[in-house]
């Protein structure tokens, strides 16, 4: 009876007491290219920060228009003021 109970209590499974991973902070594109950004003046008036190159677009009426690109604010095209 005593060899049963004690290849009992050996089989039963034994909780490894590790330290917890720390967790790790989700990362965004913005912070992943939080470097070599530039303030640019968007045509709606305000002044954003944009990390992308500034590229030359056409609009509907056939004109070309600059729009700097990935911008802080989530935007992924944001119109400049020329």
């Amino acid at each position: 009876m005593k060899v049963l109970t004690l290849a009992l209590l050996l089989s039963l499974p034994v909780a490894q007491l590790a330290p917890p991973k720390p967790l790790r902070q989700p990362t965004t594109q913005v912070t992943k290219r939080s470097k070599g950004g530039r303030w640019y003046f968007a045509a709606s008036g305000h002044a954003v920060y944009c990390y992308g190159p500034v590229m030359t677009v056409p609009r509907a009426n056939g004109d070309l228009q600059r729009v700097a690109t990935l911008c802080r604010d989530g935007s992924a095209v944001v119109p400049l003021k020329d």
